[in-house]
């Protein structure tokens, strides 16, 4: 039994690590401090416990808007035409990484290159609240 409690335990852990959810968005929301794993002491194991990280690759997506179309639409588009998305003009842009909301953006052109300027980042707070 303590086993499975075990389990369960670390499978949220995973899941709220996977959601980006730090341990002070946990304390802000439940009012209570979590067990610290490890504590570092200098600065030198920070980053190299951050080094291990680094490289750990990261799907980003920046979402514009969204539709649902038949095959036979699908199939009928050309250039020039136009597709009806779930947003209208001027609304931000979703930016998900690993599929979770993190932030909202504005399109922008910058040497003929399209870009998003971030104008709004998700709280830790408000990303607990999208597990919900």
């Amino acid at each position: 039994m303590a086993d499975e409690a075990q389990n369960i335990e670390d499978d949220l852990g995973q899941e709220l690590a996977d959601a980006g959810i730090t341990d002070e968005a946990l304390q802000e929301v439940t009012g209570e401090a979590p067990a610290p794993v490890e504590t570092l002491s200098d600065d030198e194991n920070g980053a190299r416990n951050l080094d291990l990280i680094l490289d750990i690759p990261l799907r980003v997506t920046v979402e514009l808007g969204r539709t649902k179309m038949v095959v036979s639409e699908l199939l009928n588009l050309g250039q020039g035409s136009v597709v009806e998305l779930s947003k209208l003009a001027g609304e931000p842009m979703e930016v998900l990484v690993n599929d979770k909301l993190v932030a909202r953006g504005e399109a922008v052109v910058v040497n003929e290159k399209f870009g998003v300027r971030l104008t709004d980042i998700i709280s830790p707070t408000e990303r607990v609240e999208q597990l919900k």
